[in-house]
């Protein structure tokens, strides 16, 4: 897939944003953990959720599309703990399954998970969170294998805040009778919409500053919830609109955008929250300042905006100083926004930016979700045609409708699902050619 991308126009108008794919993945992966039927609303229609969806198919589960964005999932044969190597290799997220399959079967043997290409994404905490709870787990070398006869409850201490060991033993632990604690869990909106879930299935829990209990039980029920809107789209939007220049309003949770909104704000943008949505408004590149951004764990700044930031302090005034503490090698986006103009040097795991007046377009490559989008991002600030090449589909797997929700703000971009060269935009209306493609007149995609 790629996109063609328009430079030199301004956003405007109101945009909404899907149901979090972060908090999706494992609300889809809780329900094994019931025979039940669970509905999950404002579920988002991406490539990771698919690819989740068929995971859950494999191991005995019937997901079934309601409506758009609500699934009914029910156990319909005999749960099975082993879901395809080549499934689960697609997505990170696919590693959930362990503790919750093994909790349900007694036992559950999963491959090595995949996901995008941001550095070394250790299980290690997952599985220090199993032992705890009285799981067995051995290694092949590719695969993970869990047995689950002798599960307890258990305090667990996790030397980092990692987001997927938190959910993994929230998940398992909500099937083991009595109270298990974990000190330093991860306190993002994710893991509060997974714990929301749970106590609805059955489970207790409490969540405290650096704490937080789970009071198993033997069974658990189905319910209805409804998946929290998505605060890294969100912010992938309010983002655009500073980048871009123009007033774009988008519907989302501001009390999850705190360190985003806060920093707009510290660079000169014009930040307006109201309950339910925020305002940016913005002249565009140069008119705001440079700064200083540290990616952290929640509520710190998101590492999934850090590459959207990184585009936006490129066309910034002055000198930007952003540092990754999160992910080791998320910073791929910086060479392909080099080849757009941008100033950029590397050390270690910081990045030095000097703001330039105006990026120039080219073509870049995206590899990841993220990085993906932001150079979508650029190529709406910058002068001439961006071509974002995307081999492996990566923006697809987090983003239901990127360059479509754009369009509508007014961006012109032209998404085809093949690699062949891209039209002018004299040549938008002509001839598809033998690709699937959206072409643009104007600002509206036909």
């Amino acid at each position: 897939m790629k996109l063609t991308v328009y430079g030199g126009r301004r956003l405007f108008g109101e945009i909404a944003v899907d149901g979090a794919k972060n908090a999706a993945l494992p609300l889809l992966a809780a329900t094994v953990l019931t025979d039940d039927e669970v509905i999950l609303e404002n579920v988002p229609d991406v490539g990771d959720v698919r690819t989740m969806i068929a995971l859950l198919e494999s191991v005995g589960k019937r997901v079934h599309c309601i409506e758009p964005g609500v699934y009914s999932i029910r156990t319909t044969r005999e749960l099975a703990g082993t879901p395809p190597d080549a499934l689960v290799r697609k997505l990170r997220a696919s590693f959930l399954l362990l503790g919750p399959l093994a909790a349900r079967v007694g036992a559950s043997h999963l491959a090595l998970p995949g996901g995008c290409p941001i550095g070394v994404r250790p299980v290690d905490l997952h599985l220090k969170g199993l032992k705890a709870l009285g799981a067995q787990l051995d290694s092949t070398g590719t695969c993970w294998h869990a047995h689950a006869h002798s599960l307890h409850p258990a305090e667990i201490h996790l030397d980092y805040p990692s987001v997927g060991a938190t959910e993994q033993i929230m998940m398992t632990a909500a099937l083991i009778p009595g109270r298990t604690v974990i000190s330093n869990p991860a306190q993002d909106p994710e893991v509060h919409d997974l714990a929301r879930l749970l106590i609805k299935m059955g489970a207790g829990i409490m969540i405290e500053p650096g704490r937080l209990q789970i009071e198993g039980a033997r069974t658990l029920s189905g319910t209805v919830h409804t998946v929290i809107p998505d605060r890294i789209t969100a912010g992938t939007f309010l983002i655009a609109g500073a980048i871009a220049g123009g007033d774009v309003t988008v519907r989302c949770q501001p009390l999850h955008l705190e360190a985003l909104l806060s920093k707009l704000d510290e660079l000169g943008i014009i930040v307006q929250e109201h309950v339910e949505s925020v305002r940016v408004v913005s002249d565009g590149p140069g008119s705001f300042s440079g700064g200083r951004v540290e990616a952290r764990p929640y509520p710190g700044f998101p590492t999934d905006l850090q590459p959207q930031m990184m585009a936006l302090l490129s066309v910034a005034r002055g000198a930007s100083v952003i540092k990754e503490t999160v992910w080791e090698s998320r910073f791929a986006h910086a060479s392909e926004l080099a080849r757009m103009g941008a100033q950029i040097r590397l050390e270690g795991s910081t990045a030095l930016i000097e703001g330039v007046p105006l990026l120039s377009g080219t073509e870049v490559h995206a590899t990841d979700v993220r990085a993906g989008a932001a150079l979508t991002l650029a190529g709406i600030a910058a002068d001439g045609t961006t071509i974002v090449v995307d081999r492996d589909g990566h923006i697809g797997r987090g983003h239901r409708d990127l360059a479509g929700e754009l369009n509508r703000l007014g961006a012109a971009i032209i998404e085809e699902a093949d690699l062949s060269p891209s039209p002018s935009p004299e040549e938008g209306g002509g001839q598809k050619g033998e690709s699937e493609k959206k072409e643009v007149v104007g600002t509206e995609i036909r």
